[in-house]
């Protein structure tokens, strides 16, 4: 399967039905001025690919991912999550500051609020359906 994105553009794969992932999502489509993102669930076709390619372990990683199909890398996690941060406007691109930080003391942090996202922010029964302005920022 090969992932239809246009160039420059990268994927953030997310818990399609996590509702602090769901909103992390609209947060990031917000503010994402320059149009560098586009979004699938892990549970989507595209996220399965994305999964099987890099050989993802989903007990160990389930909550947010970014490649990109350009380089044909991954981030994971915090990484992730701050890698994100850091192509978004000030003050969110502050939050970059934090790579600085060795990954297994970011990580440790990270697991502890996705282990507990479930509980603290709910899950939906299926994964988030975009509205029709949204539509085409989401790959099936």
């Amino acid at each position: 399967m090969k992932v239809g994105v246009p160039k420059h553009k990268q994927i953030i794969l997310f818990d399609g039905v996590c509702n602090l992932c769901n909103s992390s999502v609209l947060y990031v489509i917000k503010r994402d001025k320059k149009q560098l993102f586009m979004f699938a669930p892990l549970q989507s076709d595209v996220g399965r690919h994305v999964i099987e390619k890099f050989k993802i372990n989903t007990s160990k990683i389930d909550s947010i991912i970014l490649y990109h199909p350009e380089k044909e890398i991954i981030h994971y996690k915090s990484t992730a999550a701050l890698k994100i941060a850091s192509q978004l406007p000030f003050p969110t691109k502050a939050l970059a500051i934090f790579l600085i930080v060795p990954s297994f003391i970011r990580n440790w942090v990270y697991d502890f609020i996705a282990s507990n996202r479930y509980k603290w922010y709910g899950k939906k029964e299926t994964c988030m359906i975009p509205t029709p302005e949204l539509k085409s920022k989401f790959l099936d």
